[in-house]
């Protein structure tokens, strides 16, 4: 609307000025006949500048950058990926030092010293600690309450923020989605204190979520920083989080799968590039710290045959359409938290303090819980206990996360997941032992559906499963277990893990990666060729005369305007003399207020003319020829445009048989 005014006044300011001129011949000290053509402006598409009308115009729009074709890459993407490069060195520190104090506070409350904790195992070959009752007794019920008030604080203080409550994902899609991609700094080491409290007094967390949300705010203050778009601060903010969760799994393609499923909302080298560098300098000061070892070792398993491939994607449905309820009930525990009359500070206290009572009957539960996923990917658990570990992880983790704490999602989601998979592995085995099922297969096709269904990012969970595993017999059964995982949850539930908190907040995400279909149609096949022109020597009344005459062209709204030598000089509105009866008919169109003429590239995308319509708030571009930048060949509108998404529309929606068979007549 602003923009609208602004343009109106300029226009009623240039006809007053223009009377005047044709009245007094004044202009500032030009002299200005009555009827004299006023100088107007061209401007290439994409330039802020404008070009003069000048005999020269075509030397002039020859030299000037007329094109905004994007590449794949360029000068700038070189930058970001360099910065990109250090943010994975820094993000795989921050998750060495994270594990460090986590593991320096469960050592000191459950074992009471820092023998483990500083141990060569911790140290250098990235033992994460698991809390005991052996040594507390009835103490570790309170010590998850403990851990959630302080964190609970932190988020409530006034130098804290409410940023650090979640699990870190949807708190960083919020900002990238609605906020240019800015995070507040003091989430980055509010964020990692708060799960070392949280996870290291016991809490049911992964400590993989605090590390992906302090990178990805990390990626993030770099960004306000220095000097950058706000989508190449999206990209230092997905490098960021990616790096983390390579840092911690030694996993960089799922991460960088995860960064393009959950953050990026694309497939562009521009945003791939940097990610992909950051996550693999991440991942490579993992190997050197710790080494190159598959993060969840178990033994070797078998290649399965067919009729156990279908069981392995039969168990990855069921499991994905438990992660429905899954989801489902997290954000139910949290609705429930919200209708208590207790102040939202306190909630993850109280989610706490019901997770240490579960963890105190079943202390499997408690902590992040890695060795639990080693016990179970390694078959080491009977069935009774792969049901509990199932359920009473799922129930201490959703109430907790319920209660808006600070921790991760993945660790407990594979461990619920994974338990479900082995339970039906040894379920089918034992009703169909001649299929040969694995558990242990079953187990990773339950850990890698879980989160398919629950997050709906199937390549991040098929590829995870394989790279935190190294088990390439599994590979096949993830696809179709976590394929079928995805399509259960996409028919049966709208909103995933991931966004249905930010959904309820009026934050649209997208759902589906698709090629933009301006992208494939050019600015030649859309326009209307040829161009009709209007001269600067016509008069009001003879352009009148061919407006009303009902002919081919006379129905546009704008039209380019060309001197006498045939080069543009600007935008004539219909309006601006079919309205004004005022308007002497004998006055030339030359002296008339016009509109810059915007140009554009008839081989060119609609994509790009779109943008340019969009930067410049333009109903109508002018197109010219791909060999000849003053040759204007066609007029581009937005009609045009909406008139090409609507055979977009038409190929999704409209169903048709394309093929039909013919019956031979006999004796044909």
């Amino acid at each position: 609307m602003i923009a609208c005014a602004v343009r109106t006044v300029r226009r009623q300011w240039a006809g007053n000025r223009l009377e005047k001129m044709a009245q007094s011949g004044e202009d500032g000290g030009s002299e200005h006949k009555a009827g004299d053509e006023i100088p107007s402006v061209v401007r290439p598409q994409g330039s802020g500048a404008t070009l003069p009308l000048a005999p020269g115009l075509r030397t002039t729009l020859d030299a000037a950058d007329m094109s905004r074709r994007q590449s794949l890459a360029s000068r700038r993407t070189v930058m970001i990926a360099l910065i990109a490069i250090v943010l994975g060195v820094v993000a795989a520190w921050i998750a060495r030092l994270l594990m460090l104090l986590i593991n320096v506070l469960t050592d000191l409350l459950f074992y009471g010293n820092l023998d483990t904790a500083l141990s060569d195992a911790s140290l250098h070959h990235g033992l994460v600690m698991s809390p005991t009752t052996a040594h507390i007794g009835a103490w570790v019920i309170v010590m998850p309450a403990i851990g959630g008030l302080i964190a609970g604080v932190m988020a409530a203080a006034r130098w804290g923020s409410r940023q650090i409550q979640g699990h870190g994902i949807p708190e960083a899609m919020i900002q990238i989605l609605k906020h240019e991609s800015n995070i507040a700094p003091r989430v980055t080491w509010l964020k990692p204190l708060s799960a070392v409290f949280t996870i290291g007094t016991g809490g049911p967390f992964g400590a993989e979520g605090p590390i992906i949300s302090t990178g990805g705010a990390l990626g993030s203050v770099v960004g306000q920083l220095i000097h950058v778009t706000a989508e190449e601060r999206k990209t230092l903010l997905a490098a960021g989080a990616a790096a983390g969760m390579a840092a911690v799994f030694g996993a960089p393609v799922s991460s960088l799968a995860m960064a393009v499923e959950l953050l990026l909302f694309e497939f562009r080298p521009r945003s791939l590039i940097p990610v992909a560098l950051a996550t693999a300098t991440a991942t490579g000061i993992r190997y050197a710290a710790f080494g190159p070892q598959a993060v969840f070792e178990m033994p070797p398993v078998s290649e399965p045959d067919l009729w156990a491939l279908g069981v392995y994607t039969a168990i990855g449905g069921i499991v994905g359409y438990a992660s429905i309820w899954v989801t489902k009930a997290v954000f139910f525990a949290e609705d429930m938290f919200g209708k208590t009359h207790i102040p939202w500070v306190w909630w993850p206290a109280l989610g706490g303090l019901i997770a240490g009572l579960i963890g105190f009957y079943f202390p499997r539960t408690m902590g992040v819980g890695y060795d639990q996923i080693d016990a179970i990917l390694s078959g080491h658990l009977a069935f009774g206990t792969l049901l509990a570990l199932g359920v009473f992880k799922f129930l201490a983790w959703a109430i907790a996360l319920g209660s808006n704490t600070s921790g991760g999602t993945l660790a407990p989601l594979f461990i619920t997941g994974g338990s479900m998979g082995a339970v039906l592995g040894i379920g089918f085995a034992a009703l169909a032992p001649q299929f040969g099922i694995d558990p242990r297969i079953a187990a990773i096709v339950g850990m890698g559906a879980i989160f398919a269904g629950s997050a709906r990012a199937m390549l991040t969970s098929v590829i995870f499963c394989f790279e935190t595993t190294r088990q390439v017999p599994a590979l096949l059964p993830l696809l179709g277990g976590c394929a079928l995982a995805y399509l259960v949850s996409a028919l049966f539930m709208r909103n995933t893990i991931m966004t249905e908190k930010i959904i309820g907040r009026g934050v649209r995400v997208p759902g589906e990666f698709v090629a933009d279909f301006l992208e494939e149609i050019t600015v030649k096949e859309a326009c209307n060729c040829p161009a009709v022109s209007l001269r600067t020597s016509q008069t009001v009344g003879e352009a009148r005369d061919f407006l009303r005459s009902g002919v081919a062209g006379s129905e546009h709204h704008g039209y380019p305007l060309l001197n006498d030598a045939g080069h543009p000089c600007g935008t004539l509105l219909r309006r601006e003399f079919m309205e004004d009866q005022k308007l002497d008919p004998e006055r030339t169109l030359g002296t008339l207020p016009r509109l810059d003429l915007i140009a554009v590239n008839e081989e060119d995308s609609l994509r790009v003319a779109s943008d340019i319509m969009s930067a410049h708030d333009m109903a109508r571009l002018v197109v010219h020829a791909a060999g000849d930048r003053a040759r204007i060949i066609g007029i581009l509108t937005r009609h045009d445009v909406l008139s090409a998404q609507a055979r977009r529309v038409h190929e999704d929606r409209d169903e048709a048989r394309t093929l039909r068979f013919r019956a031979a007549r006999p004796g044909s």
